[in-house]
């Protein structure tokens, strides 16, 4: 079986280059992925799939049969922007193919797990590796802003819930079972502006918050370490004021924090450490949970909390034993068993809906908002050899 699907899916090598070059050409900011999902309706309409649509968010969804046991393998198909161009040795919209590597704004990060998805589910079919499913290869939208938003909208709305996910955002071929969450929050002190020259007849904002930054700093050290997930982190990550001019004492002052959360950290514990925090420094402020509520392309909005659970799935699970399997029957040898740094849409499957979920994806991340962003080609053939099994084997 494995010299078989290796063997298939290296006979499409070429066209597995060309449909990631494609992709990587296509420029796809979040909330500006029509363009690509068009390129990826095209090519889904082209290999095979029993349906192809596109939902009131703007996600893709190709489906191949219709069995009981309900199966989603996800790529979210937005990318970060550019950044400084001159620290890109390519065009970062070029879909540069050098010495096998494709490189690229999103080549890693993750139009490559698209890719191979489709290409996987075109193996599938061909290999006839079908079985009592329901396949669905999802291209999501506007994670890089709001990850797991697109789940929750596919869930809630679309009504498709899955028995599994499969999560390809990069792991370097290795199998991932977690990662952290994280939440985005607002502090905001309050003051009296009076005249710079006189500041003791107002009350600073500024220096009000200076002291509870100082206590946030402090939060860091002494946040929980998980074995596995690592530490929980806190950090300010910018400042913001309200003042009546550059000669005045500023009246309000707003810090932003990103909240990493390791295992067994909720939101309200978060804001219990934070409240704590406020009461040390002897202040008082405000605590702002914060949502997201930008338009997709296709115009609509679905507001969503700043609020992105972690999640992980023991190893002993069924799935991550399922997908454990696979690797060894595809590959032939143990995979690595790990988890990501960063979040990914198994904020929403796992860590807010309890569906079980694993990683397995082409590209490594610490290529992921780089402008060395890339892929090797070899990683997109072997992913799309493991997606041709996967679905089957999970179902069974």
């Amino acid at each position: 079986m494995s010299r078989d699907l290796l063997t298939k899916a290296e006979s499409y090598r070429e066209e597995l280059t060309e449909f990631l070059r494609d992709l990587v050409s296509i420029k796809s900011f979040s909330a500006g992925e029509r363009e690509v999902v068009q390129r990826i309706q095209k090519e889904m309409e082209k290999v095979g799939f029993d349906e192809v649509r596109i939902d009131g968010l703007g996600n893709i969804l190709g489906r191949i049969g219709s069995g009981k046991n309900v199966i989603a393998m996800d790529a979210h198909i937005d990318t970060v922007e550019v950044g400084n161009e001159k620290l890109w040795k390519v065009d970062p919209f070029g879909g540069v193919v050098s010495d096998g590597v494709i490189y690229g704004r999103g080549a890693s990060d993750q139009k490559a797990g698209m890719a191979a998805m489709v290409y996987g589910a075109r193996i599938m079919k061909e290999e006839g590796l079908l079985g009592d499913f329901t396949l669905y290869v999802t291209g999501t939208v506007m994670e890089e802003d709001c990850d797991g938003l697109c789940w929750r909208y596919i869930i809630k709305e679309d009504g498709i819930i899955p028995d599994y996910v499969v999560i390809t955002e990069p792991t370097n071929l290795n199998i991932y079972r977690g990662h952290r969450g994280r939440m985005e929050l607002q502090i905001r002190t309050s003051g009296l502006s009076c005249h710079a020259s006189a500041p003791e007849r107002g009350i600073n904002a500024i220096y009000r918050m200076s002291r509870i930054i100082q206590q946030i700093e402090v939060l860091n050290e002494r946040l929980k370490d998980d074995p596995f997930l690592g530490k929980g982190t806190i950090a300010v990550t910018q400042i913001f004021f309200k003042s009546p001019s550059q000669n005045a004492v500023a009246d309000e002052c707003t810090i932003q924090i990103d909240r990493r959360l390791t295992a067994g950290e909720t939101k309200e514990t978060v804001i219990e450490e934070l409240k704590d925090a406020i009461r040390i420094s002897g202040e008082e402020a405000e605590i702002l949970e914060l949502f997201y509520e930008r338009p997709s392309y296709t115009g609509l909005v679905y507001p969503v909390e700043k609020y992105f659970p972690t999640w992980v799935m023991d190893e002993s699970s069924e799935i991550v034993q399922k997908t454990v399997n696979t690797y060894k029957e595809v590959f032939g040898e143990e995979p690595f068993v790990d988890k990501w740094t960063f979040s990914t849409n198994g904020i929403a499957t796992a860590g807010v809906f309890a569906i079980p979920t694993v990683g397995f994806g082409p590209a490594n991340e610490i290529f992921a908002h780089s402008p060395d962003d890339q892929c090797p080609v070899d990683h997109l053939v072997k992913a799309a050899a493991m997606y041709a099994l996967l679905p089957l084997r999970l179902s069974q």
